[in-house]
């Protein structure tokens, strides 16, 4: 048996990330079953939380099977004894001419193989000073009453990166529950403020909302599994097809790999259950 630990969370996909989290894998390098799937309950009573058991580690082998003992053969009839001959006198011994020493060959160094490629270790980007205009403290407000409406209190922070475009940080404590399956809930936050921030006119200007730099975390680790996969795809010249992505998930995929020699990549399947298939490019020679 494999070794394995059981996780909970709100849903089977946060079990699962919390599993990894605390083992230090790849979603690839795991197996997953899923003891108890979760319950939302009525009005926020009788909900149970999702559990699941990660397998992690080498398959053991099954030892193999020890052949039986062979039979003992039975004694064979000692031979009647005969008188002694006299043995012949032994040849002469004949004198080897010397060997002659090879010279040593010459080893051959093989090429060194290409060491895997390992998911960097996530470095946040400074953002400088918070912004201090009219549309910062706009955004700035409407979130913070949101927020209190959703009995959230985390604490907004807003950048201006680059002209026309806000950088919005939530900071605190279990912000999980802002950021939601996939990032769903934080999206939809991220649309109302927009929504909100531009109804009254002027310049528009586009928010990207963030909290505990899931967005950051999760592009670095769709851009790895994007290499991971395109090297697969290269190696045993077969198509992959991922699981379902957003818009902005699947663009991650299609711009990591648009310059990777070998695969090409196109999405297949209707919103919310499309995805990208990252397939063998027979043109290319390998």
């Amino acid at each position: 048996m494999r070794d394995y630990i059981d996780v909970t969370g709100k849903n089977e996909d946060e079990a699962i990330s919390k599993a990894l989290a605390q083992l230090g894998l790849d979603r690839d390098d795991v197996s997953v079953e899923v003891l108890e799937r979760a319950k939302s309950g009525f009005l926020g009573l009788g909900a149970c939380p999702a559990k699941i058991r990660m397998y992690y580690g080498p398959e053991e082998e099954a030892p193999a099977a020890t052949p039986a003992p062979a039979p003992a053969p039975a004694p064979k009839p000692e031979p009647a004894q005969e008188e002694p001959r006299p043995r012949a006198a032994a040849p002469e011994k004949k004198e080897r001419p010397e060997r002659k020493e090879r010279p040593p060959r010459e080893k051959k160094e093989r090429p060194a193989e290409p060491c895997r490629e390992e998911a960097e270790p996530f470095q946040p980007a400074p953002l400088g000073e918070e912004a201090d205009d009219e549309k910062a403290a706009a955004v700035k407000a409407f979130l913070t009453g949101l927020l209190e409406h959703m009995g959230s209190a985390a604490q907004v922070k807003v950048y201006l990166p680059e002209k026309g475009r806000y950088k919005v940080i939530l900071e605190g404590q279990g912000l999980g529950a802002l950021i939601g399956r996939r990032g769903e809930t934080l999206d939809a936050i991220q649309q109302i403020t927009s929504y909100a921030v531009n109804r009254d006119g002027g310049p528009r200007v586009r928010i990207h909302l963030d909290a505990e730099n899931y967005r950051a975390k999760r592009e670095q680790s769709l851009q790895h599994l994007a290499r991971k996969v395109a090297g697969k795809v290269v190696r045993y010249r077969r198509s992959v097809t991922l699981e379902p992505m957003n818009a902005y998930e699947r663009h991650v995929i299609h711009t990591a790999l648009q310059d990777f020699e070998g695969v090409t990549t196109y999405s297949t399947g209707t919103d919310p259950n499309r995805r990208v298939v990252v397939a063998f490019d027979r043109g290319e020679r390998h």
